[in-house]
């Protein structure tokens, strides 16, 4: 994976972040602040003005440090920092690289999800993002310890953290805004796990057969 392909993935998110605003708002309604797909197509919006502007490098580790930083100063709510913190340690693991194997991105997306729990004190099982990258973390890795191709680990991972996020539909909330609602949580899918599987499903899209390349 190249740092252009790492690029590309981040303003694939940020077009499915935008087409899916509506949606996401709407899955907040019902057991949030009702803002969660607003404040996520501001921020990667954000994202790509400060991407734009980096100039020349290849540092994936840099590129994945700067909308980190975006997220967090200009995402409100919960999900600033969540998702700002996903992309710092993801950042972090890859740092100085201009290219990522396989392994690399695997290594990256678990630094992520670590730093998502740390964060935010969230389990599996929780009804947060943690519900979606959890799967997706542990299906990428075991498919490429399965020996898979980089190709079928992302589709994997991507439908793991698909099932994640419908699981989280009966779940009762014991982390966030929704935790409030208590039993009446229950019965609703959790925005944050829906884009957080978006972000690992526009990572499968976007790598997908550029392994190698």
């Amino acid at each position: 994976m190249s740092y252009s392909q790492a690029d590309d993935w981040i303003r694939a998110f940020a077009a499915t972040a935008a087409a899916n605003k509506v949606y996401l708002t709407e899955l907040d309604s019902a057991i949030g602040d009702a803002d969660h797909g607003i404040n996520m197509n501001r921020g990667m919006q954000a994202v790509l003005g400060k991407i734009d502007g980096i100039g020349e490098t290849d540092d994936i580790g840099a590129l994945l440090k700067t909308v980190g930083m975006t997220l967090v100063s200009t995402v409100g709510g919960a999900s600033g920092p969540l998702y700002g913190t996903l992309f710092l340690r993801m950042g972090t693991a890859a740092a100085g690289k201009s290219e990522l194997s396989a392994d690399d991105w695997a290594a990256a997306l678990a630094a992520g999800l670590a730093g998502v729990q740390t964060r935010g004190k969230a389990e599996l099982g929780d009804k947060t993002m943690v519900d979606a990258l959890t799967p997706a973390v542990d299906a990428l890795q075991a498919a490429l310890a399965d020996g898979a191709a980089f190709d079928d680990a992302l589709r994997r991972s991507a439908e793991a953290a698909e099932g994640g996020m419908k699981a989280t539909i009966p779940l009762v909330a014991r982390k966030g805004r929704a935790s409030y609602l208590g039993e009446r949580s229950a019965g609703h899918q959790d925005p944050g796990a829906t884009s957080s599987w978006l972000l690992v499903l526009a990572a499968a899209d976007t790598f997908a057969g550029q392994a190698g390349q």
